[in-house]
């Protein structure tokens, strides 16, 4: 089955440029489009989307309220569907990124974002990781890192880091999305995943951001280790 997307934004323009993108992959199916916060929760109980695309500013009831209400359902009774949110805006404030991600989104994204990124975040969204701009995920990683290692001991991998899987670590610690990291280091996008898996695997990590946040931790992503 296809992965189902409802978007809601409030520019018309910026609706049809994500369903021509979304809908040019065979995996991907956009449901319906909307322009503000209401219609994506009336969208959502309706239609029973697997990820939901958001803007942040829009009328009525904006992006990260929609968020917290759909995510708020969580656990009750009566509970409705709640699709995996990813947000998409052109405002990347830190109090924007810390809302939206504590608020319970599994990506955020600029609006400026490749196409490529995207339909990964979408499909990334789809199966429960989670995916940042590089831009933010570079910033996040910088506030979590420790001053001077802060006494904090980084994680042992459970068997040592193939020179390969460091390369691709070292890239997604840069930003870099997994087609990104194939192009760049001339593998395929499915040498890629397999690393990524490996990698994950080796420090118990959750998702991509933990191991990004291991290299940052262990002096990987700057070449030092």
């Amino acid at each position: 089955m296809p992965i189902s997307v409802v978007i809601a934004d409030d520019q018309e323009v910026v609706r049809i440029g994500f369903r021509m993108v979304l809908e040019s992959q065979d995996d991907i199916e956009v449901l319906a489009d909307v322009t503000d916060g209401e219609a994506a929760l009336a969208a959502v109980d309706r239609l029973r989307p697997d990820v939901l695309l958001l803007d942040i500013r829009m009328p009525r009831t904006d992006g990260l309220e929609v968020t917290r209400r759909l995510t708020g359902r969580a656990g009750r009774p009566d509970c409705r569907h709640i699709p995996r949110i990813v947000i998409v805006t052109t405002f990347d404030l830190d109090e924007y990124v810390h809302a939206a991600l504590h608020g319970g989104a599994s990506g955020f994204l600029l609006k400026d974002a490749s196409p490529a990124l995207l339909v990964e975040a979408v499909r990334a969204a789809a199966v429960g990781h989670s995916l940042l701009s590089p831009a933010i995920t570079a910033r996040l990683l910088r506030e979590l890192r420790p001053a001077g290692g802060g006494g904090r001991t980084v994680r042992t991998p459970s068997e040592p880091l193939t020179d390969r899987e460091r390369d691709v670590v070292r890239a997604l610690a840069g930003g870099r999305t997994n087609a990104e990291i194939a192009g760049a280091l001339y593998l395929s996008l499915s040498t890629v995943k397999s690393h990524l898996a490996n990698v994950q695997i080796k420090l118990d990590a959750r998702n991509r951001v933990e191991i990004a946040f291991w290299a940052w931790e262990s002096g990987l992503s700057s070449g030092s280790s």
